[in-house]
């Protein structure tokens, strides 16, 4: 096998280690992660995982970083193909719900168990997840902000409070869902949300 050959496999094994990770942290926590535990579940010897990593706090923060692809993959892309002002919000919202109800991680959101989990822990992986959060933040901000400047909604909007209010709803609903096992949780965060937006809207 040719130096390209080793280097596409080296990634495709850097991948399947990195969606297990994402998977057990989105369940167990990021601290539920080691070496050792994704050699034995991908059947890969430990040398090998921790030549991708080489510590638990690499490996950590790679699992966050990937975590953050895939959420682009699901909610932010999707977004993206809309037009700009309420319908690309509108469509950013409905991903978003997508992506929980699936869900796409078996432990719900990623980022809402891992956020509770290094909130009050400082160093990188807290960091990372941070600025992970920030990043969602300002895309959010930013595609009402676009609809305020389009004339689609209340010119008075205060952006970053309506972000805020609709996170808050969003990540509520999932965690009601996945707790309580109860789907319904979603349908009463898209009624709020509708119910926001149509307040704001002209």
């Amino acid at each position: 096998m040719g130096t390209d050959g080793r280097l596409l496999k080296g990634e495709q094994t850097r991948r399947v280690i990195l969606g297990r990770a994402a998977d057990i942290a989105s369940a167990e926590g990021l601290e539920g992660l080691s070496i050792g535990r994704l050699a034995t579940e991908l059947r890969i010897s430990k040398s090998g995982v921790f030549t991708h990593f080489g510590s638990k706090e690499e490996l950590q923060l790679a699992t966050v970083r990937r975590a953050v692809e895939v959420y682009r993959e699901h909610v932010v892309q999707p977004a993206l193909a809309a037009p700009e002002g309420l319908r690309r919000v509108r469509a950013l919202l409905d991903a978003w719900q997508r992506y929980q109800r699936a869900p796409v991680f078996p432990g719900g959101c990623f980022f809402y168990s891992t956020t509770a989990e290094f909130d009050a822990r400082p160093g990188r992986v807290r960091d990372a997840i941070a600025s992970s959060q920030r990043d969602w933040h300002g895309f959010l901000e930013r595609c009402l902000r676009e609809a305020r400047d389009l004339g689609e909604i209340d010119a008075a909007t205060d952006v970053a409070q309506l972000a805020f209010e609709l996170d808050a709803v969003c990540r509520t609903a999932a965690a009601r869902a996945l707790l309580l096992d109860d789907p319904s949780a979603y349908d009463r965060a898209t009624h709020a949300m509708n119910t926001r937006l149509a307040a704001v809207a002209l």
